[in-house]
């Protein structure tokens, strides 16, 4: 009898429905989420840092900054219509249009370049862009070479390497989010899309490097100077 009893009250318990606590269905939720929803969260949150850090620059505008990031934005566009190689879905190597706007960067600071690559962006995307949707201009085109402004973190890096190791990170930092937007939106692999703009990249960046050996020197004494 009472083993007739256990064995009822078995079934009773597999039929019931087991009712998930709030915790497993926040859980649940998180797992269901897209991945290109987080990558449009993150895409909003690096944008709004990128301008908190451009709003609290402004003190650093001047006449002179002005000037000079009006021609480092232009220098920029000017060699990037030079192209040495074309990949076929976008991308290009150049000879070291990313220069003037990370030496900007690096002797003006991050905000000053920030929003200095922001503007070349910009053109950029109006040189012969694509346009899917406003995440994709986002990753493509605004925080991509918002990226370059990175480069401002040489000076608070020791100056026989920092400026080196600086361009590095922003170039990073461009590759990610290019790399992003082909996974997001041009139906590429995370992995075979970090490759092909690497592909374009490595060699764009090593170009900016060497000119930089050249040149880098006398012209952030100009930069720099009152």
């Amino acid at each position: 009898m009472s083993l007739f009893l256990a064995s009822a009250r078995a079934e009773e318990i597999v039929g019931e429905e087991v009712t998930p606590t709030w915790g497993q269905e926040l859980v649940e939720k998180f797992a269901e989420t897209p991945a290109t929803t987080w990558i449009a969260v993150a895409v909003i949150v690096l944008l709004g840092a990128a301008l908190l850090v451009i709003g609290k620059s402004r003190k650093q505008w001047n006449a002179k900054t002005i000037a000079y990031a009006a021609l480092a934005i232009a220098l920029s566009f000017v060699l990037s219509c030079f192209r040495l190689f074309r990949m076929p879905q976008g991308g290009s190597v150049t000879p070291g249009s990313m220069l003037p706007i990370m030496l900007f960067s690096a002797a003006f600071g991050m905000g000053p370049g920030l929003l200095s690559g922001l503007a070349y962006g910009v053109l950029q995307y109006l040189q012969g862009g694509s346009f899917l949707n406003v995440w994709q201009f986002a990753l493509d085109y605004l925080l991509a070479f918002t990226a370059l402004g990175l480069t401002g973190i040489a000076k608070k890096l020791p100056e026989t390497w920092g400026l080196y190791a600086a361009m590095a990170i922003a170039a990073i930092g461009r590759a990610l989010s290019a790399t992003l937007a082909g996974y997001m939106f041009w139906d590429s692999a995370f992995w075979p899309s970090l490759v092909y703009n690497g592909t374009y990249l490595i060699p764009d960046t090593l170009i900016c490097m060497v000119l930089a050996v050249l040149i880098a020197k006398p012209l952030m004494r100009i930069l720099k100077s009152k």
